[in-house]
């Protein structure tokens, strides 16, 4: 990982530029991608605590591995709803450490801390947020006059936005759904909700023969994918037909309950990032009291479920229609985001400007041109382009 790793290089003489950082992180993953991560900010000179904010994919030998190094990790493969939020409340509530800066990934983190410890919040210094959903919910926050800190929207890097958002989603949504149904793609309707993010994820479907619809509701990631050559429609006028839904917003409740009662036989529900909330999932879980009784969940294997209705009829959820069955990213594409991740605590403001300044703000032009240059150094285009050295 070049990029992950190119910071420890850049300090010159053993330099520590993140002495007296104090980091919470929440990591979509605990994979070795989060690994090279945790140990260039601790190489710089930072504290780390670590959770994972996707209850499926850690990988329990490299938390293993992260724990026997020193560092306090708090993540396993298959954590409860209870586990994952009281592994996040062991990495905040410790004695004698109050952390000052936040690497979120979904918002879950920075909201426990402020619901739960807000004395804590207002001694946080910077927060780090690289999805979608996360920068929805700071923008919710300083829309409402409640964001005290300053933070950095790492989702909408053109770093971020082209390799993690558009190629490496275009390889790893087949990947997820072929681990997890082994189907086929050729021929297959999909509807794909939110073209901003989904673009790759629609690119490979319909490379592979499937017959792509977008719902969008920007009007020019809505005229990208007409131009792109995809079908625009609502929601509600291909759930019937089609036999794969897929969310890529960010948002919540895009796919209702309602939508769910008209989805026909077999259909198959997922989701690009790593939180539920963008399908109403609740509402078919037998077990909350808001569930209609009369469904019943099967579990077929591991990450999929089938939610069968009274007349036979049944979908079929994966991972609980978190990150398209749970399944991690290529190390060449984490690479990207996660170098900007390990970049931004060191261009977010040690103290809240005194001049008035609208958070989150977005990476600086020079972090997000870093990871691209320091990715070129595996490719043989690097002497053709001279790239300068990232500073």
């Amino acid at each position: 990982m070049p990029g992950a790793d190119g910071p420890r290089k850049e300090a010159p003489g053993g330099e520590k530029p993140l002495a007296g950082a104090k980091i919470v992180g929440l990591h979509t993953t605990i994979t070795a991608q989060t690994a090279v991560l945790m140990e260039t900010l601790a190489a710089l000179g930072a504290q780390c605590r670590w959770a994972a904010c996707n209850i499926y994919s850690t990988l329990n030998e490299v938390a293993a591995a992260l724990a026997e190094s020193g560092f306090p990790v708090f993540a396993w493969k298959g954590e409860s709803e209870d586990d994952f939020w009281w592994c996040i409340d062991r990495c905040v509530n410790v004695e004698g450490w109050q952390p000052n800066m936040i690497l979120d990934d979904g918002g879950d983190l920075t909201h426990w801390i402020y619901k739960k410890y807000p004395n804590m919040f207002k001694k946080i210094k910077g927060i780090v947020e690289e999805s979608v959903t996360g920068v929805h919910r700071l923008y919710q926050l300083s829309k409402a006059g409640k964001l005290c800190v300053p933070a950095m929207n790492v989702n909408d890097s053109v770093t971020k936005q082209k390799f993690d958002n558009l190629y490496c989603c275009r390889e790893s949504i087949l990947d997820g759904l072929k681990r997890t149904t082994d189907m086929m793609f050729g021929g297959k309707q999909v509807v794909v909700c939110g073209y901003g993010d989904g673009e790759g994820c629609c690119a490979a479907l319909k490379a592979m023969g499937s017959i792509v619809y977008v719902t969008e509701i920007d009007p020019i990631c809505a005229l990208q994918a007409c131009m792109d050559g995809f079908r625009l429609v609502k929601l509600n006028e291909v759930i019937r037909q089609v036999d794969i839904v897929i969310t890529c917003t960010g948002n919540k409740n895009v796919v209702s309950r309602e939508h769910l009662d008209r989805m026909k036989n077999g259909c198959i529900v997922c989701n690009m990032g790593h939180s539920n909330t963008e399908i109403d999932v609740v509402s078919v879980t037998p077990v909350r009291p808001v569930a209609t009784p009369e469904l019943t969940w099967e579990r077929v294997r591991s990450q999929v479920d089938h939610v069968i209705w009274p007349d036979g009829k049944r979908i079929v959820l994966l991972a609980e229609v978190r990150a398209r069955g749970g399944i991690g990213i290529s190390w060449e594409f984490w690479d990207h985001p996660t170098t900007e991740a390990g970049k931004a605590p060191r261009s977010a403001s040690p103290t809240v400007p005194s001049s008035p300044k609208r958070f989150p703000v977005l990476v600086p032009e020079d972090g997000d041109c870093a990871p691209a240059t320091l990715s070129m150094e595996k490719y043989p285009l690097k002497s053709i382009l001279n790239l300068p050295s990232p500073t």
